[in-house]
């Protein structure tokens, strides 16, 4: 079977990889759905109540771990079991190759100086506007957008240290992991692979990463940092560095929530983002720009020798 598939069309596998990610969500999910009943007594008939109530400390905890169950059953098992099938090793497939310590400070530096130059994009992106034809289609994304928005509000009210550290396992590094391994050591590969391009493998990857997400007041911001991902992953040919940076991304947004959850509208999302701090915006480009040429230079012959 294995090797059938590895010589197929690439949509023929991209079919197959969504019907693993399909199935191996809907029995995780399931499974996971059913002990969490008397855990968290959860009444069925109650169920979209409990779904739609973020102000019970019970329910959040509910919906925190569909959230835990969601980023392995969705992402995490279901890329090892495609890597399995399409390659005799799924750490080899799915490109979990050494790096040195140089291409990791890079990136951590690049996620950082990319900060200003996200939010810019994402003021942008807030400003949008549909014309009024399109009106429908505006009103249910800004619905989408709401709802997003206070389920991660929600997550993101940490009154303990250990709510930190269990939002960092959930929201930096499951997503990390996962997300990577799908979009970018899955996804990317196939569509650059039907395509015959790296560079729209890289694109059409970065756009289903935002899209997925369903916050579309965001997605510019988002695209960016998952076309960023996908050329950190292509050139260094391994994925512990577009994990890296997505945790680094997370992770930071985590933190600073935990620690300056009344400033972030007020300056941490703006930072870069306005006229006082557009310094910081030019000063992002100056560094990063130089930055991703020096690692595609150092990195990007290296995977390819």
């Amino acid at each position: 079977m294995r090797n059938s598939l590895s010589d197929v069309h690439p949509f023929s596998k991209l079919i197959f990889s969504l019907f693993i990610i399909l199935a191996t969500f809907l029995l995780t999910f399931l499974i996971g759905f059913l002990f969490a009943i008397p855990i968290f007594h959860i009444n069925i008939a109650d169920l979209p109540n409990v779904l739609a109530n973020y102000t019970e400390p019970n329910n959040i905890r509910f919906l925190k771990y569909l959230q835990t169950l969601q980023a392995i059953g969705l992402f995490i098992i279901p890329a090892f079991i495609i890597g399995y099938v399409f390659h005799s090793k799924s750490t080899k497939y799915l490109k979990f190759e050494q790096i040195t310590i140089r291409p990791i400070v890079f990136t951590v530096i690049i996620l950082f100086a990319s900060v200003p130059i996200i939010n810019f994009l994402a003021v942008i992106n807030e400003g949008m506007q549909f014309p009024d034809w399109l009106s429908g289609i505006e009103n249910w994304m800004a619905n989408k957008e709401t709802d997003a928005k206070e389920l991660t509000d929600a997550f993101l009210k940490m009154d303990t240290l250990g709510s930190l550290y269990f939002n960092i396992f959930m929201i930096g590094i499951l997503p990390s992991i996962g997300e990577e391994l799908i979009f970018r050591g899955i996804f990317q590969r196939l569509f650059a692979e039907w395509t015959k391009n790296i560079h729209w493998g890289i694109i059409i990857a970065a756009f289903l990463f935002s899209a997925m997400h369903m916050q579309f007041y965001g997605f510019l911001p988002r695209f960016l940092l998952g076309v960023l991902l996908g050329y950190l992953f292509y050139w260094s040919g391994s994925i512990w560095l577009p994990m890296l940076g997505h945790f680094v991304n997370n992770t930071t947004a985590v933190i600073l929530y935990y620690f300056y959850a009344d400033k972030m509208t007020d300056n941490i999302e703006n930072f870069g983002a306005n006229q006082d701090s557009y310094m910081y915006l030019i000063l992002g480009i100056i560094v990063v720009v130089p930055l991703l040429y020096l690692f595609y230079k150092e990195n990007f012959r290296s995977s390819t020798s």
